[in-house]
């Protein structure tokens, strides 16, 4: 079977990412689907109500796209319950990703609690090499980070180039605030992780995530101590020349 190449320069990424701002995510996500399916995934913490959002757009447009988690083993119960809630409602099966290292033998190997000792390491443990493998052969993502979630994110693209995994990332809700993602949320009566509403406004892993003060900065509960705001996973995108199989 041949296989034929799209080929994306950069003016073109940035035209294909220019051409949906100011348009509904859901746009964004058919256009993404048929472009990419079946080597799409999404992207679902079951933490981010971002990514609730998403999830209940892609289910929409085609349940056969893959959703996908990074299980660090060390997740909040709500996280898990929200979870299996969303897979019941939504008829389909999270995949999960974890890291090639249980934690009893990360701490064979590193020492306990290394959270609290490197963090940055952690992560790249249990996120960012789970995250590798969840990728793998896929030539998209679909992600729900924002641009007003921190400053690293501030100058996001609808569509990148991701360097870090090699492939193309559709931040779909880029453009929207944290009051656009709740409204979508409540005008659908859809399904999110409860700790948002005891001040955690970030969630992520037991250990890095604290609830903040109301008006604090969102991601100040994470890696509270540390010069962190990122697991490290969305930090290698940029609009450059793209090769995508297309079959």
């Amino acid at each position: 079977m041949t296989t034929e190449k799209t080929t994306y320069a950069p003016e073109e990424l940035k035209r294909i990412s220019d051409s949906f701002e100011g348009k509904e995510p859901r746009e964004l996500i058919k256009w993404a689907i048929e472009e990419f399916f079946p080597d799409i995934s999404l992207t679902c913490s079951f933490g981010g109500i971002s990514g609730m959002v998403l999830l209940d757009m892609v289910m929409k447009t085609n349940k056969d796209v893959e959703v996908f988690y990074l299980d660090t083993d060390f997740l909040f119960p709500e996280t898990y319950a929200l979870k299996e809630e969303v897979a019941r409602k939504y008829g389909f099966q999270p995949v999960a990703y974890k890291s090639r290292l249980t934690p009893a033998e990360q701490a064979a190997q590193y020492g306990n609690a290394l959270w609290a000792r490197d963090p940055d390491l952690c992560c790249e443990l249990r996120k960012v090499e789970p995250n590798i493998m969840a990728l793998a052969g896929k030539r998209a993502w679909i992600t729900g980070i924002r641009r007003d979630q921190s400053k690293t994110r501030g100058e996001i693209g609808l569509v990148e180039w991701d360097t870090q995994f090699n492939n193309v990332k559709i931040n779909a809700v880029a453009a929207w605030t944290e009051k656009d993602v709740w409204d979508y949320i409540f005008k659908n009566n859809l399904s999110y992780n409860p700790l948002h509403d005891q001040n955690y406004p970030s969630i992520g892993c037991t250990y890095c995530t604290k609830a903040v003060a109301p008006g604090a900065d969102p991601r100040s509960g994470r890696w509270q101590g540390f010069d962190k705001d990122e697991c490290g996973i969305q930090l290698g995108s940029e609009s450059i020349s793209v090769n995508v199989d297309k079959n």
